[in-house]
């Protein structure tokens, strides 16, 4: 019982920072091939993030190569996620960034919050 309540605890709080829609992040995620593990890094821009507590995610969209974007939603508080690295933070009036999908090159650049 003990040993539960423990691994509950370690659970709530992964000590990863807070994550907002139009912040552009790397994502340190645990990836297992086989009987081999390594970590890979997804970077890319927040365009949401749903939920609260253990069952809280996020939506990281990035582009690869030839222009392919490429959507990845990762729970917040998974033992996958590694580390959580904010880059930069933008300035945006709302929570899903979905207009990003429609844009190319420039226009979709966000414009960067002052601190």
């Amino acid at each position: 019982m003990n040993e539960q309540l423990m691994a509950a605890l370690e659970a709530v709080d992964r000590g990863h920072p807070e994550v907002h829609s139009g912040d552009s992040v790397k994502v340190h995620v645990r990836i297992v091939e086989g009987d081999r593990e390594r970590v890979q890094v997804f970077q890319g821009v927040v365009i949401r993030v749903r939920g609260g507590g253990n069952d809280a995610n996020f939506t990281v969209r990035r582009i690869a190569s030839h222009g392919v974007g490429v959507e990845r939603t990762f729970l917040l508080k998974s033992p996958r996620v590694e580390k959580i690295e904010v880059t930069r933070s933008s300035k945006v009036r709302r929570a899903q960034l979905y207009f990003l999908r429609d844009l190319r090159g420039k226009a979709a650049r966000l414009k960067e919050k002052r601190r």
